[in-house]
């Protein structure tokens, strides 16, 4: 339990947000910060608001709250950044707002952007699952952008056969999977888990 929350934490350290990994955001992010002065009347408005949008990465991570791994699609993750894109776009596109405004619509904004990507996540997990036997997709990982794929295993098996193969296909990947595990990371396999205290860990770690 111990090695587990440790990885939690060192997941949340390099957690950069799903947005982030899109090819347009530093452009329109950095916009976005530059043109913040120029958005309220009341100058108390700038930092609160050049904090939610350099934070807004890290932030969305803490925000997310999913029980499955924060990995989207391309496909989607272009979905998410244009709804975004196209809402602080026309924000920006507004003069100098009373005070108070412009720091709640960004809140808002960022809060429709949590739920845009959650609901990405999950449909995709859905889909999945609706298939028959293992499926795999690709996705891009929120924690640090790299390209990654989801497996899944999917019961919307329609007859005997079809299970048959289904179940015939998840040993044979979780057979590769084994095989494909270095032997100096076994003792982190789910048999040992159980029994394994951090101290464990760390040297089954250091071997590798």
């Amino acid at each position: 339990m111990a090695l587990l929350l440790c990885l939690v934490c060192l997941t949340a350290a390099l957690a950069h947000g799903c947005l982030h990994c899109h090819s347009n955001f530093s452009k329109k992010f950095s916009f976005y910060r530059h043109h913040v002065n120029f958005k309220s009347w009341w100058v108390g408005d700038i930092p609160v608001s050049g904090a939610l949008l350099t934070d807004w990465s890290d932030d969305t991570m803490k925000e997310l709250h999913l029980a499955i791994p924060a990995e989207i699609t391309r496909e989607k993750l272009d979905q998410v950044a244009t709804a975004v894109y196209q809402m602080m776009d026309q924000l920006y596109q507004g003069k100098m707002y009373f005070p108070g405004y412009f720091p709640n619509e960004l809140r808002n904004i960022f809060r429709e952007q949590v739920h845009l990507i959650q609901n990405a996540i999950i449909e995709s997990r859905i889909d999945c699952q609706h298939r028959c036997g293992i499926f795999q997709y690709e996705t891009i990982s929120c924690n640090n952008c790299t390209d990654s794929h989801v497996a899944c295993f999917g019961y919307n098996c329609e007859s005997s056969a079809q299970w048959k193969s289904a179940v015939q296909g998840l040993l044979n990947y979780v057979n590769n999977w084994h095989n494909l595990v270095s032997p100096a990371l076994r003792c982190l396999e789910p048999p040992h888990l159980a029994n394994l205290t951090l101290e464990d860990a760390a040297e089954c770690l250091k071997q590798h």
